[in-house]
């Protein structure tokens, strides 16, 4: 059989360990595998819609851009697989808990945090939320942006840990992050117990998913794919690499929550139709 390469953002340490215990689990079951290690998504999804990479695991930022690449170019890309805990998330609009501000209209004129200028789920996803109530940046209220991890899509944190700080420092009125990391800063006190609450949540999309491009053979891909699905959270070896990842199991891979998500590229012109990276100051 084949090698199916994949790729991979090391966007933390971690992610090393990660793919390392997966490519040894997968070599055990018989598939040949390798992983590549890429320092940004947007390099990581041009190689594979060029054919260098035969799967990669996605952001879904680069999924919006994975699909408009192949399209722009004629390449056959497909959902492979997916985490069940990047299936209907939401960010959030937080404040302090002891604010005046009672919806979002009252942000009107204030400064609102955002994570990096790439960040779906911080930056992307919640301004377009946010427009829809007729708060527009430079406009009817101010954005403050904290670029950590410029290229890494959000997947390193720090960004929104900083726009949160910048909410305890009472720097800014409100700030926009993932609700899992809300929760997450509320436990590691990065907020303060009790300091904030939600002002506002998005509607339910998807985050990251395992793409399949063009040159992954339909028997290659339904051996991967059957593999991951097949890992059981009740086989211990399996369990630990399923903590590793955040997940408890493999979900097939779909395409029905990343509407938002276009629809916010679009909105900020951060993709062009056909893939090209068009955001102002965003150099990965």
């Amino acid at each position: 059989m084949k090698a199916l390469v994949m790729g991979a953002v090391a966007y933390d340490p971690k992610v090393v360990t990660i793919w390392e215990g997966f490519r040894s689990w997968l070599r055990g079951q018989g598939l040949p595998f390798d992983f590549v290690l890429y320092s940004h998504y947007e390099r990581q999804t041009e190689d594979l819609v060029d054919g260098r990479l035969q799967a990669a695991w996605q952001s879904p930022l680069a999924w919006v851009r994975t699909r408009r690449l192949a399209a722009a170019r004629g390449v056959d890309v497909s959902p492979l697989v997916m985490r069940d805990t990047d299936r209907d998330l939401t960010s959030v609009v937080v404040v302090g808990s002891d604010s005046p501000y009672t919806s979002v209209a009252d942000l009107k004129d204030r400064t609102v945090a955002v994570g990096a200028v790439d960040s779906p789920q911080a930056t992307l996803l919640p301004l377009s939320y946010l427009r829809r109530f007729g708060l527009r940046s430079d406009d009817t209220f101010r954005v403050r942006r904290f670029d950590t991890g410029v290229g890494l899509h959000g997947d390193h944190i720090g960004g929104e840990r900083e726009a949160a700080r910048a909410l305890v420092a009472g720097e800014v009125a409100a700030v926009c992050m993932i609700d899992a990391n809300h929760l997450l800063f509320g436990r590691d006190s990065t907020l303060p117990p009790g300091s904030t609450r939600i002002l506002a949540r998005t509607e339910p999309y998807d985050h990251c998913l395992m793409a399949g491009g063009g040159t992954l053979s339909a028997e290659l891909a339904a051996t991967f794919t059957g593999l991951l699905l097949s890992m059981s959270y009740a086989d211990p070896e399996v369990r630990r690499l399923l903590d590793l990842e955040g997940l408890t199991a493999w979900c097939p891979g779909r395409e029905s929550g990343y509407g938002a998500l276009t629809t916010a590229v679009d909105e900020a012109g951060f993709y062009a139709a056909d893939g090209r990276v068009t955001a102002t100051g965003y150099h990965p």
